[in-house]
């Protein structure tokens, strides 16, 4: 486990078996980048990712 991966971590073990919308998530990343603007950037390259996860596959499928 890289030393990263530690919030992960916690986030399975504290929050693993409960459910969440993705308007939920979207709010908790905008209050986080709120808090602290010097992650803005990193959020919204995480939550363009999120978005476009599937993007990948469907192109991976078409080739």
């Amino acid at each position: 486990m890289y030393y990263t991966d530690r919030g992960i971590e916690e986030l399975v073990q504290r929050r693993g078996e409960e459910e969440v919308s993705f308007a939920w998530l979207a709010e908790q990343l905008r209050t986080f980048t709120d808090l602290n603007p010097e992650f803005e950037t990193s959020v919204d390259r995480l939550a363009t990712w999120l978005a476009r996860s599937d993007d990948d596959e469907d192109l991976a499928e078409d080739a």
